[in-house]
C-alpha cells in the first residue's frame, strides 16, 4: 500500500518535525515526508531534514513583494513534491484564505492550547494568568480563521500551582511529539474524515476517562 505523502512546513527548531521524521523511519508507518519547507532560511528544522535525507527548502517570505506571491511559491513547491497532506509544525505565518482553501481538508496544524480556548500566541502564559486548571495542545484541520478548524486530537495537561510558561511549554511538548505522528497515522489509515465542522472517526478508541485537577 502506498504511503501518504507529507510536506512539513516550519519556521523554527522543528521538534515536532523531528517526531514525524522518527515516526516515518519506522517500516510500518503509513506516511513519508517528501519535503520540508521553511519560511526562515536559518531554521534549525531544515538541518533536521537534511540530516534525515529529506529535501529541505527555504522559501523566504521576505523575498516576495506580496503574501500572495509567497503563497503561490509555497503551493508550487507542494505540488512539485506530490504532497497529499500538509503538516504545519511551528509555521509562524498567517496564510490567506485562498491558500488554505486550496488545501482544504489536506492541511493540519498543531497548536499549544485546548482549542477553541487561547488562540494565537502566548497560550501558556495566558492560561496560567487566567488560573485555568488545564493547558494542552490540539491538532486540527486548517481553516482560514486563525487556529480554527475541525479538531482531530487533543491532550490536556494539568497546570501546577508553581507552573511557569516555560515549564508548561515543556510538559505540553511531550504530548505534542506523541500526538502529531499518531494523528497523521489515523489520517493515513483512513480513520479520520471531516463532516461539516467536526471530525468523524472510525475504528478509533476515543477513551472514556477524565482528568481532575487538583486530584481528589
Amino acid at each position: 500500500m502506498a504511503k501518504l505523502r507529507l510536506a512539513v512546513m516550519i519556521s523554527g527548531s522543528g521538534t515536532n518535525l523531528q517526531a514525524l521524521i522518527d515516526a516515518c523511519a519506522e517500516a510500518d508507518y503509513p506516511a513519508e515526508i517528501q519535503v520540508v519547507i521553511s519560511n526562515r532560511p536559518n531554521a534549525k528544522g531544515l538541518e533536521r531534514a537534511q540530516k534525515a535525507g529529506i529535501p529541505a527548502i527555504a522559501i523566504d517570505h521576505k523575498e516576495f513583494e506580496t503574501r500572495e506571491a509567497f503563497e503561490d511559491a509555497l503551493h508550487d513547491c507542494l505540488k512539485k513534491h506530490n504532497t497529499q497532506l500538509v503538516c504545519l509544525a511551528g509555521f509562524m505565518r498567517i496564510l490567506n484564505a485562498e491558500f488554505v482553501n486550496r488545501w482544504r481538508d489536506r492541511m493540519i496544524n498543531i497548536h499549544p492550547s485546548l482549542l477553541p480556548s487561547y488562540k494565537g500566541l502566548h497560550t501558556h502564559e495566558r492560561a496560567i494568568e487566567d488560573g485555568v486548571r488545564f493547558g494542552g495542545c490540539t491538532i486540527h484541520y486548517v481553516r482560514p480563521e486563525m487556529d480554527n478548524g475541525p479538531i482531530i486530537m487533543q491532550a490536556a495537561v494539568p497546570i501546577a500551582a508553581t507552573e511557569t510558561e516555560e515549564s508548561l511549554a515543556a510538559k505540553t511538548l511531550i504530548y505534542e511529539h506523541q500526538m502529531y505522528p499518531a494523528a497523521v497515522r489515523m489520517i493515513a489509515e483512513g480513520k479520520v474524515r471531516v463532516s461539516g465542522q467536526k471530525v468523524v472517526f472510525s475504528d478509533t478508541d476515543l477513551g472514556d476517562t477524565g482528568l481532575i485537577s487538583p486530584k481528589i
